[in-house]
């Protein structure tokens, strides 16, 4: 059975009118972007990360950032 998309659509379509509403107006753009999805199934859970920084230590830079955002 292939997985509802659904919740990470709307997650990501949040985001963008988040970041058009804050940003209205300036000559901004997207740099990088990390995905962070966690997967459960009947017996386990994993998580997954899929990101476009060609470096660890870029996606491990952007990923303590958000850290930092999210304990404020």
């Amino acid at each position: 059975m292939p997985i509802d998309q659904t919740k990470l659509g709307s997650v990501v379509a949040e985001q963008m009118e988040a970041i058009e509403q804050d940003h209205a107006g300036e000559d901004c753009e997207l740099g990088d972007v990390i995905v962070v999805v966690e997967v459960l199934c009947p017996d386990s859970r994993e998580v997954r990360v899929r990101s476009n920084p060609a470096s660890h230590h870029a996606r491990i830079g952007l990923l303590t950032q958000a850290l930092r955002n999210e304990l404020g």
